[in-house]
């Protein structure tokens, strides 16, 4: 929302955000190194780190990914990290720096990846790693992460600013409720965004006052993941039992309520080697494997039906990919259109109803 219709992010907001970047990109890396080792693909690196064909640097994959390990994961190297910054906040020739607004987390996992950027690098090139990859769900990675994964040497150099599609990509947890004030085309907007995971939910109740419209957003592409706090809940059958109990809550009876199915790309990805029906919640689904548009009916079918009233219109439903300016930029608008359409419709009721009072 901000980058279509807000201000532009300052530098120090860029800091932060290249900060979160870099901590993004370890934090997929210590479970990518895992997910290999639960793999058993350990031998499969040894085999591939022999063939001098596939080395993609002066190190073997095997190198780096026993560097991570004790860097990163296991924490038993016995050297220490030299501080790779020589300060903060873009001192010692990296414009990135740190950032305090991201935290001491980030900031640590930042200087980490400054210090091991290239071993990351040379294992994530690797073919074994790919497989890893693709079976990322077990370990729950976020998707987007690729898109720094495969950017490593930008990422890295002292010059770093992240861009807007970098901001876009960059996963900060939601903890608090965020309000953003804007005016579209004349009218303005009060935008409430809150935290999703479970321990986030109760901060809502103070926000369902006097809405005029709800916005859901549920990731199509998480259909075989499991949520970080339960491992046994399946992702999409949260968001389901979510989208249930807040949409026939008594204080949305009256309430537009519009549905983004976001992650389209992704889910696109997915579903080519992640077959829907293998997913013990989803054995019922009956469509084509690989069919992305049957794939996306049937979990728009999923959500309608978990309406009481059965009141979502298809006109309410977008299917989305929030990283894609142009297409967030199209769905927004028609929920601009929508949502006015709605308002101008409360507004003629109370004047119809006062009119007849008065008379």
């Amino acid at each position: 929302m901000r980058l279509l219709y807000g201000t532009e992010r300052s530098d120090d907001e860029l800091r932060m955000y290249g900060v979160v970047a870099r901590s993004n990109i370890v934090v997929a890396t210590r479970k990518l190194c895992s997910l290999l080792h639960d793999l058993g693909l350990e031998e499969e690196l040894d085999r591939e780190s022999a063939d001098e064909s596939c080395r993609h640097s002066v190190m073997t994959c095997r190198q780096a990914y026993d560097d991570l390990l004790a860097y990163l994961v296991e924490n038993t190297a016995t050297a220490s990290v030299q501080d790779p910054l020589g300060g903060g906040g873009g001192a010692g020739g990296d414009w990135v720096g740190q950032s305090p607004r991201a935290g001491i987390g980030a900031n640590h996992d930042a200087k980490l990846f400054l210090a091991h950027h290239d071993s990351i690098y040379t294992l994530w090139q690797s073919k074994t790693m790919k497989q890893a990859w693709a079976q990322r769900s077990k370990m729950n990675i976020v998707d987007t992460h690729k898109v720094f994964l495969d950017d490593i040497p930008r990422i890295a150099s002292p010059d770093f600013k992240p861009t807007i599609q970098d901001v876009l990509n960059a996963r900060i947890r939601t903890t608090q409720v965020v309000l953003e004030k804007y005016r579209i085309q004349g009218t303005k907007f009060e935008i409430y965004d809150v935290g999703g995971q479970r321990s986030e939910r109760r901060k809502w109740l103070d926000c369902f006052d006097s809405v005029t419209a709800l916005i859901f957003v549920a990731a199509l592409s998480e259909y075989d993941q499991t949520l970080t706090e339960a491992k046994r809940m399946n992702r999409m059958v949260e968001s389901l039992e979510v989208f249930r109990s807040v949409c026939n809550n008594r204080a949305f009876k009256n309430t537009s309520i519009l549905l983004f199915l976001n992650k389209k790309d992704i889910f696109n990805e997915k579903i080519v080697y992640s077959d829907i029906a293998a997913q013990r919640p989803f054995g019922d689904y009956s469509g084509p494997k690989q069919d992305i548009d049957q794939g996306v009916a049937y979990f728009i079918g999923k959500f309608k039906d978990s309406l009481t009233n059965n009141a979502l219109n298809d006109a309410f439903i977008h299917v989305t990919t929030a990283t894609d300016r142009n297409n967030m930029g199209f769905v927004l608008d028609s929920a601009r259109t929508m949502i006015m359409a709605e308002v101008i419709q409360i507004i003629e009721a109370v004047l119809f109803y006062h009119q007849i009072v008065s008379n």
